[in-house]
């Protein structure tokens, strides 16, 4: 393998997501090259302890030999039938009954997309023909909240409350609202945590009534606030938001794209803040990203509006259910299941990552350490004790990053927070490694920014 060539090829022809490209031409791609457990070799030979797995996904870990095995026999036995014209395969099928199986109360209704942005699309759609075919077509506005993410098609960016995604197509689409987020490190001020919680969902309330309950259909946040940065709400949030959607008889809806399948300490986020939502978006850990794979989780009442009441559905995809697809995620969730994966990172490894992790909020460069189960952010501040971000936003954060990336561990970076997710199978011994390569990428950085205490 030529890499300098892949580079050059790879600036010629491909456009990146979420990416300057012209920059990214002239500095070059990284090429991965294989994957064992946490860890990815590049093409120069670098190991480097994925603590991000790969984008919040690869939760059982890299090299699964048997998650290809099903592929490549599911591709042998029937490489694709659609779910159109009163067709399926059985992979579909037994994919559908075991998620209703494992979702919490009785989201037991399974509709199939190929990712989370298609996902949160389908509701979109879907929640607005519920309320129509009740003889409501008005009660059509969605409630999100700013600096949340839904994806990155039309209807995903706009339910989302990302300004800068906004810019670019003439986004959010009409019908389309958002309140403020809890984000306790920014807002939180000197407020406890439940009083906090009450005066965050309380926004909610106050924008259904400035709308008119009769005109709002649904709310729609993620349980953690992945892309912004992990904002993780307090524990009284969402039981207050649940309280509020019942009062006006508004659809709750969880994207769990992130959070689902062991992320945050239980099977779903909605468990984890225990509260019941009537839709749960679905992607990312269904099949720890071996391959691309979406579903939205409908519970009995509005599956049933949709089902009698509703006529022909005419949404859907030519890989909605693909049969390969489905083969992995039924193979990657019994391997989640029989081996104990999410009860064993919920218990053994989960508190020691919290214990590390919250050493690293002692550094000097951080402000504040949060994590719940296994996804969590370091907050980068000049300014410990007052909880004051950088004047330029990012700097200081892609530069850690980079330092980390050069030291051997893969972080993200949001704004000025250094975001964790490693794949759920990370082991005690690898959590150190995680935290000596960590600390001195933080010191490094502190140096090179003049931060005091280093």
């Amino acid at each position: 393998m030529d890499i300098r060539e892949l580079q050059r090829l790879d600036a010629a022809h491909h456009l990146h997501p979420f990416n300057d490209n012209a920059a990214l031409a002239k500095r070059g791609t990284r090429l991965l090259t294989r994957g064992e457990g946490c860890h990815v070799w590049d093409a120069d030979g670098n190991r480097l302890l994925d603590a991000f797995a790969g984008l919040w996904c690869v939760n059982v870990g890299y090299g699964r030999r048997e998650l290809g095995e099903v592929a490549a026999k599911q591709m042998q036995d029937l490489a694709y039938y659609n779910s159109f014209f009163q067709c399926t395969t059985e992979p579909t099928v037994r994919l559908a009954a075991k998620l209703a199986e494992l979702m919490p109360h009785d989201l037991n209704h399974a509709f199939f997309t190929n990712s989370g942005s298609e996902a949160n699309d389908t509701i979109l759609r879907m929640v607005r023909h519920f309320w129509a075919v009740q003889d409501k077509p008005r009660k059509n506005i969605f409630i999100g909240r700013h600096n949340g993410y839904h994806g990155s098609t039309v209807a995903g960016a706009s339910l989302g409350g990302m300004k800068g995604m906004h810019k670019q197509g003439g986004l959010p689409i009409p019908d389309i609202h958002h309140i403020d987020p809890p984000f306790w490190f920014g807002d939180g001020g000197d407020l406890p945590e439940e009083e906090y919680g009450r005066i965050c969902a309380q926004r909610l309330e106050d924008k259904i009534l400035e709308l008119g309950a009769d005109r709002v259909a649904a709310f729609i946040g993620e349980p953690v606030m992945g892309a912004i940065g992990v904002w993780i709400p307090p524990r009284n949030y969402w039981q207050e938001i649940e309280k509020i959607c019942r009062r006006h008889d508004v659809l709750l809806v969880a994207d769990e794209v992130i959070c689902g399948f062991g992320r945050t300490g239980e099977w779903f986020g909605a468990q984890t803040f225990d509260f019941r939502p009537d839709i749960m978006t679905l992607a990312k850990g269904i099949t720890s990203g071996y391959i691309p794979l979406g579903a939205v989780m409908f519970n009995d009442r509005v599956a049933e509006v949709l089902a009698t009441r509703g006529g022909e559905l005419a949404h859907g995809y030519t890989y909605s259910g693909h049969p390969v697809c489905t083969a992995v995620a039924l193979e990657n969730i019994r391997i989640l299941q029989e081996e104990g994966i999410v009860e064993r990172a919920r218990d053994h490894v989960a508190p020691y990552l919290a214990q590390r992790w919250r050493e690293l909020g002692e550094h000097p460069l951080v402000g504040e350490a949060r994590i719940v189960g296994m996804v969590g952010a370091l907050e980068l501040v000049p300014d410990k004790p007052g909880r004051r971000g950088f004047a330029e936003k990012g700097v200081v954060g892609t530069r850690c990053r980079d330092i980390a990336l050069a030291n051997g561990l893969i972080l993200r970076a949001t704004n000025d927070a250094m975001l964790l997710s490693p794949p759920l199978v990370i082991t005690r011994e690898e959590v150190d490694e995680l935290f000596g390569k960590a600390w001195k990428s933080l010191d490094m950085t502190a140096r090179e920014f003049g931060i005091a205490g280093v």
